[in-house]
C-alpha cells in the first residue's frame, strides 16, 4: 500500500486511535491508579484542543520532518463535513491533521518515531 496516497482523514481514523491507546497506556505507566484520574489526565491530551496544542508545539520547536508536515497539512486542509460542537472548524482540523500525521507514520510500521513524538509531547 502507497500511504501516500491514503484519504488523509482515513490516516486521521487510525491516527487517533494509535494516539489515544499510547497516551492512555503511558498514563497507566505512570501510576495513576485512579480511572477517573486517568480519563482527566487523558484528555488533556487526546482532546482537539490538546492536539491542536500540540502539533503547534511539535511544528515551532522543528520536531516534524518535511514530510510528516506534509501529511498534516495535507489532513488540516481536507474537507470534512461536520465537526464538534464543543470546538472550532479550525481546532478540529489542526487536531485532524496531527491524528493523520501519527497514522501516517503507524501505516509506515514506523512505530519508533510515534514514540519520539509522544514522548516529546509528554515531557512537555
Amino acid at each position: 500500500m502507497n500511504v501516500n496516497l491514503v484519504n488523509p482523514l482515513v490516516l486521521a481514523y487510525i491516527g487517533d486511535a494509535i494516539y489515544e491507546l499510547k497516551i492512555r497506556s503511558m498514563l497507566v505507566y505512570s501510576k495513576i491508579n485512579k480511572v477517573n484520574d486517568l480519563q482527566k489526565e487523558c484528555t488533556k491530551y487526546v482532546s482537539a484542543k490538546g492536539q491542536a496544542y500540540y502539533i503547534d508545539k511539535l511544528i515551532n520547536n522543528n520536531i516534524l520532518n518535511d514530510d510528516e508536515v506534509d501529511v498534516y497539512k495535507r489532513a488540516r486542509n481536507a474537507k470534512v463535513n461536520s465537526h464538534p460542537n464543543n470546538t472550532s472548524i479550525i481546532i478540529y482540523k489542526e487536531a485532524t491533521g496531527f491524528e493523520a500525521m501519527l497514522g501516517y507514520l503507524y501505516l509506515k510500521d514506523n512505530i519508533k518515531r510515534i514514540n519520539e513524538i509522544i514522548s516529546f509531547i509528554m515531557e512537555g
